[in-house]
C-alpha cells in the first residue's frame, strides 16, 4: 500500500513529532519538512503571514492549453453577456471532452482564486452540451488567469477571531431557468477562509425573496 499526500498541522511541534515517530514505528514515512507545496497549492510563510497559490498549476494549464503567449484581459467574464445552451454550435464529442476537463481543473483553481468562481459556476452549467461560445468563455478566463497567475489568499499572522460573513444575489441574470446566484464571502478576521458561487435552486418570485435565500445559505455555512 502505498499512501501519499499527508499534512500536519498543529501548534506544538513536539506533538507533530511524536505523531511523525508513532507512525514511523508501523509505517515507513517520510518527512518533507514544512509545508511548501501540496496537492498543486504552493505556500509561501513569512512573518507577516501565509500565502497560499497555484501559480504553477495555473501555469501549466495554459501551456497545456498553448495559451501561454495569450493578451491577457482585465475581467474573467464580459459583464453584459448572457450565456445559455442555445448560443453558439455545439462542440464535437473530442472538443466536448477537453471543455469539460478544463472546466474541471478550473473548477480546482477556485481552492484559491474566488475571483473566477462566478465565471466558472457559469460556465460549468453547460458541461453536457457545451458550443462554440462557451469555449470562448472558457479561455477569456484563461486570458485573465495569464494576467496574474500567482494571485491568491493571504492569510495574515496578525488577525483577529472575529467571524464576518458577506452575502449577495444577482438578479435573475439565468435566461432559461429565470434563477438567481446566490454568492458570499467569510472571513476569519482579515483571512478569507469560506465562498461560495451558487445558482439557487428555486425560482424566486421577488429580489427580496432571492436576498433572503442567500442570507440563509450564508447562516448555515457559517
Amino acid at each position: 500500500m502505498y499512501v501519499d499526500d499527508i499534512v500536519l498541522t498543529r501548534n506544538n511541534y513536539e506533538e507533530i513529532t511524536h505523531i511523525t515517530t508513532l507512525l514511523h514505528q508501523h509505517f515507513k514515512i517520510k518527512n518533507l519538512g514544512d509545508l511548501t507545496f501540496f496537492l498543486g497549492l504552493e505556500v509561501a510563510r513569512s512573518s507577516t503571514g501565509i500565502h497560499l497559490s497555484q501559480q504553477k498549476y495555473t501555469m501549466d494549464l495554459l501551456h497545456e492549453i498553448r495559451m501561454l503567449d495569450c493578451a491577457p484581459v482585465p475581467t474573467s467574464m464580459v459583464h453584459s453577456s448572457q450565456l445559455s445552451s442555445t448560443q453558439g454550435d455545439l462542440l464535437a464529442a473530442a472538443e466536448s471532452s477537453s471543455y469539460r476537463r478544463l472546466i474541471g481543473r478550473l473548477i480546482y483553481l477556485t481552492n484559491t482564486r474566488l475571483d473566477i468562481a462566478f465565471s466558472v459556476n457559469k460556465l460549468s452549467q453547460f458541461v453536457s452540451a457545451p458550443t462554440t461560445i462557451h469555449r470562448q468563455a472558457a479561455f477569456r478566463i484563461l486570458r485573465y488567469l495569464k494576467n496574474a497567475p500567482g494571485r491568491g489568499l493571504f492569510l495574515p499572522a496578525a488577525s483577529t477571531f472575529q467571524l464576518k460573513a458577506y452575502r449577495d444575489s444577482d438578479w435573475a441574470t439565468c435566461p432559461e431557468t429565470r434563477k438567481f446566484v446566490t454568492g458570499f464571502s467569510i472571513f476569519l478576521g482579515e483571512s478569507l477562509i469560506s465562498w461560495k458561487s451558487k445558482k439557487q435552486k428555486t425560482i424566486s418570485r421577488s429580489s427580496s425573496e432571492a436576498e433572503y435565500r442567500a442570507l440563509t445559505t450564508a447562516t448555515c455555512e457559517i
